[in-house]
């Protein structure tokens, strides 16, 4: 999928209006039902179906534009560093929060050299 503009041709409610509900389920993780409700509650009624319909053709567009606009890590981190002991196996934690309060939580598996990669989802999770 490339940059371009998404083509809500040939549907029965207008861009503003799909766009609107395709934004407030990716930006505020919603329910598709909590979004018919909030649509509702503006006087434009749409069922949790179409809104789930528009979320699948036109979400990974919004959802590209959402992440390009995440804040980026700064240069300044505060580390937090424990051990905790699971089921009597010690694993390795700590977490990471830069100055925009952008935080990473890594972890290693018991007998493991604890090695954070933040691009990887096995031990590093952003929270």
């Amino acid at each position: 999928m490339g940059a371009e503009t998404p083509s809500y041709r040939g549907f029965r409610f207008p861009a503003e209006i799909i766009s609107h509900c395709v934004w407030l389920y990716h930006r505020f993780a919603l329910s598709f039902r909590d979004v018919e409700e909030m649509m509702l509650q503006r006087g434009v009624t749409v069922s949790h179906e179409t809104v789930r319909q528009w979320c699948r053709t036109f979400g990974q567009t919004y959802a590209n534009g959402l992440r390009r606009r995440r804040a980026r890590p700064g240069d300044k981190w505060h580390l937090d560093e424990v051990f905790v002991k699971i089921n009597g196996k010690t694993h390795y934690l700590w977490r990471a929060v830069d100055q925009h309060g952008t935080s990473w939580t890594f972890w290693s598996p018991p007998g493991a050299t604890p090695t954070p990669r933040p691009g990887s989802s096995a031990n590093c999770s952003p929270t």
